[in-house]
């Protein structure tokens, strides 16, 4: 079977970064909730712009591709709209255009084993152009240096610490066996997209702290918030009136001044998780 046409590889992955952000995630940007720094229209900016550089993936390295979509979205957004999707694109975008359409997951294995030195200082280059908070300091291959090591290895070093980087050094485990499964299930259940995208936004986070909380609030913190996601789907998730009282309840929760308790890394992987969906769609 072909690869998937560039084409429908940026379609996918702006469809799939708008549904995501259009989702009323419980302690994220979504329509009529917004941070002091950031609002849902920055999301929608920094979708279109991405675009045009993930079409091109099968033609540049995935660092290369990740400091285009960071360049291209600091053109049409100053906030930090989108680092942790765009790490988590760039790669499954190229395997996409590059690999047979059914051998995603192997494609994506190949295609980050073949990452380089050079791949992890175009990162490194994005990651400093977006300026994401709560990063801290690191005695190995920390971004504020420039890396030693391949973009694999530099992201298999922050596995411990970051989602993002987990799912690199993982082959994106959580994307490919518990993301985008669940989303599957939820819409053949019937439900709306928001409402796929929000149980399984809550499955994500009941089963692994945010790592993003975890930097900005500490590990209890991100702890708790786990939690709370759990209780909302025990009184029912989105499948009922209870449930979605409980989600409400957590959202509020969740907002104070400095956003420390926004489960930001989980909303990444359900972006990866609806590209991936997305994708298979484009094959049926």
């Amino acid at each position: 079977m072909a690869s998937i046409a560039p084409g429908d590889v940026a379609a996918a992955a702006q469809l799939a970064c708008l549904l995501e952000a259009g989702a009323p995630k419980p302690g994220n940007v979504y329509p009529g909730r917004s941070f002091r720094d950031l609002g849902y229209e920055d999301f929608l900016r920094a979708a279109a712009a991405i675009g045009a550089p993930l079409a091109r993936a099968g033609e540049r390295s995935v660092g290369e591709t990740v400091r285009c979509a960071i360049e291209a979205t600091r053109r049409w957004t100053r906030t930090n709209a989108n680092l942790g999707i765009v790490l988590l694109l760039a790669p499954l975008a190229r395997a996409a255009i590059l690999e047979p359409a059914p051998a995603l997951r192997s494609g994506v294995r190949r295609v980050l084993d073949d990452t380089a030195v050079a791949d992890a200082r175009e990162v490194y280059r994005a990651i400093r152009l977006a300026s994401p908070g709560g990063l801290g300091r690191v005695d190995d291959e920390d971004v504020a240096r420039e890396p030693d090591a391949r973009l694999i290895d530099a992201m298999r070093l922050a596995a411990g610490r970051d989602g993002v980087a987990r799912e690199y050094a993982t082959a994106y485990a959580v994307t490919f066996e518990r993301g985008a499964p669940g989303l599957e299930r939820a819409r053949r259940d019937g439900l709306a997209w928001n409402d796929a995208i929000v149980e399984t936004f809550l499955k994500l986070l009941s089963a692994a702290p945010d790592t993003h909380i975890a930097r900005r609030a500490g590990a209890a913190r991100a702890a708790e918030v786990s939690a709370l996601a759990g209780e909302a789907l025990a009184a029912g998730g989105v499948r009922s009136d209870g449930g979605r009282a409980a989600i409400g309840r957590m959202d509020r929760r969740l907002r104070d001044p400095e956003n420390t308790s926004n489960p930001g890394t989980t909303a990444d992987i359900i972006a990866a998780a609806l590209f991936v969906v997305l994708l298979d769609e484009t094959r049926r």
